[in-house]
């Protein structure tokens, strides 16, 4: 069993804010789905090649995902290296990602959040960039609507994160970083 945690916001006002690349990414990885609400989250479960999967939007917001993720995880019995965070980062270049596992929470108040409430940082990460403007407030900046141009930077590559979330179902963390890391955005 596997567990793919897109991080975000609930609420219209977060749509499309750059905190909210987890929420989108799932969105685009399962297309039109019947989201339930259960255990603090948008759930959806799947079955890929045998493997069951479930999918969490947690409605938590961004500083307590980890109480909904603890929540998924201990009634599933889920291990740390079966679960995969789909994150915004605010040092990568605008469409760049980076996949991690234990490593710290690198100033993400979700990552943080799902550190302190599994007790653990075993659980991989696919880290999407959206830059950072010194200019603006961290917090304004994150919860800011993309700009289309950053959009469109982004969802260049959303064949390649949706390739990165089937290789991690079916292939765990490990073998997926070695094929997908340190991959940046084509021009």
């Amino acid at each position: 069993m596997k567990l793919i945690v897109g991080l975000g916001n609930p609420g219209r006002e977060y749509k499309n804010t750059r905190h909210n690349i987890g929420f989108m990414m799932l969105d685009n990885y399962l297309g039109k789905v019947d989201w339930k609400n259960k255990m603090e989250s948008q759930f959806y479960t799947s079955d890929n090649d045998g493997e069951q999967v479930i999918f969490i939007k947690p409605q938590t917001f961004m500083n307590l995902s980890g109480l909904a993720v603890k929540k998924v995880v201990s009634f599933y019995k889920i291990a740390p290296e079966d679960t995969l965070v789909i994150q915004d980062d605010l040092d990568l270049e605008i469409g760049n990602y980076k996949l991690k596992n234990n490593s710290s929470d690198g100033g993400h108040n979700g990552i943080k959040s799902i550190i302190h409430e599994l007790n653990s940082d075993g659980f991989a990460r696919l880290k999407i960039g959206i830059g950072k403007d010194l200019r603006i407030p961290v917090d304004r900046y994150v919860l800011a609507k993309i700009p289309k141009e950053e959009l469109d930077i982004i969802n260049s590559n959303k064949d390649e994160f949706n390739n990165i979330i089937d290789m991690f179902i079916k292939k765990g963390i490990e073998y997926t970083k070695q094929n997908y890391n340190n991959i940046t955005r084509k021009e």
